[in-house]
């Protein structure tokens, strides 16, 4: 598996997702917000709507070229802004609910086949693994990981992700494993 390329061709994602993304972008540019429209509109998602399902590949497909167009960081910056703006669990209380808020978050925004996941494997005192095994960049899902952490660990910890995986995703491997510090 790579990063990029559906598991599913059948796969959707909803739109309120993709309005969210919008929305978070625009929070640190306009002009990439406009850019972000415009790829998305290149790649077959023209005018998104909150109620409606746009292909996962072509919402991939556009990341693709945001990556390689825009500044590097900027999925991360987009996963960072994901559990603020889209569809997302409530009632979360620990660091340990929110990671694994991830993958019920995850099922939800995507429909129509193999989606893959995002496993919590190990919760610690302070530290958890996460398995990424999904067709998302490593930066988006490492985006998404930061933000939950932080938003649930105690203000005076430092939020710090490893990837501790053997190969990622980048590399063409199944998944992308993260360790997680809080």
């Amino acid at each position: 598996m790579s990063q990029y390329n559906v598991l599913d061709r059948d796969v959707e994602i909803n739109g309120q997702t993709i309005l969210a993304t919008l929305e978070g972008v625009s929070r640190f540019s306009e002009t990439y917000k406009q850019q972000v429209r415009d790829t998305l509109a290149d790649n077959g998602i023209d005018e998104p709507k909150p109620n409606e399902w746009y292909s996962q590949q072509a919402w991939l497909d556009a990341f693709e070229v945001l990556a390689t167009e825009l500044e590097p960081h900027l999925l991360d910056r987009i996963g960072e802004q994901i559990p603020e703006t889209a569809e997302w669990p409530t009632g979360l209380s620990t660091v340990e609910d929110a990671l694994r808020s991830i993958n019920i978050a995850y099922q939800q925004n995507h429909r129509g086949g193999e989606i893959g996941y995002y496993r919590v494997t190990e919760i610690d005192d302070k530290v958890g693994t996460i398995r990424c095994q999904n067709p998302y960049p490593c930066s988006f899902d490492r985006g998404i990981i930061r933000a939950v952490t932080q938003q649930f660990a105690p203000a005076e910890r430092l939020v710090f992700i490893e990837e501790t995986g053997e190969k990622c995703r980048r590399e063409h491997g199944d998944a992308c494993v993260y360790t997680v510090y809080w």
